[in-house]
């Protein structure tokens, strides 16, 4: 839920244009402090020793189908909606895979302990994303 409240802050804040796209509910008022919300909760859930692989069906689906929607917003504004909605879901199903995978053996390189690598993870695509959308990433 990260991408989509970075991508959702973007369009409150006038960074991406999706004024009058079906995409334009991303920048109402309201929106991103839901996804802002629902992006913490599931930092948060993502500690937790019981939360299901990524790659399980159910969550790995959620990923790319926000990653699409984010996809989408970001193509939207060079009138590339599907090159954007494609782009978002290849660009998720490589940080879903990669991200487990470097995650995985950072673990092991630093004996076991993953806290520490997933806090780094969540700031990378934090950054990453505010990088992405504030326009230094679209070029």
């Amino acid at each position: 839920m990260t991408a989509p409240a970075v991508v959702s802050w973007a369009a409150r804040l006038g960074w991406l244009h999706l004024e009058n796209t079906w995409l334009a509910f991303l920048g109402a008022a309201v929106t991103p402090y839901i996804l802002t919300v629902l992006a913490i909760g599931e930092l948060i859930n993502d500690k937790l020793p019981k939360t299901p692989s990524r790659k399980e069906p159910a969550p790995f689906a959620v990923r790319v189908v926000m990653g699409a929607l984010c996809g989408a917003a970001l193509g939207a504004q060079s009138q590339s909606l599907i090159a954007g909605l494609a782009a978002g879901a290849l660009g998720a199903v490589t940080g879903t895979l990669g991200g487990y995978e470097a995650r995985s053996r950072l673990v092991k390189a630093i004996g076991g302990k993953d806290f520490p690598i997933a806090l780094v993870e969540d700031a990378i695509a934090v950054f990453g994303g505010l990088w992405i959308v504030s326009g230094h990433g679209l070029s």
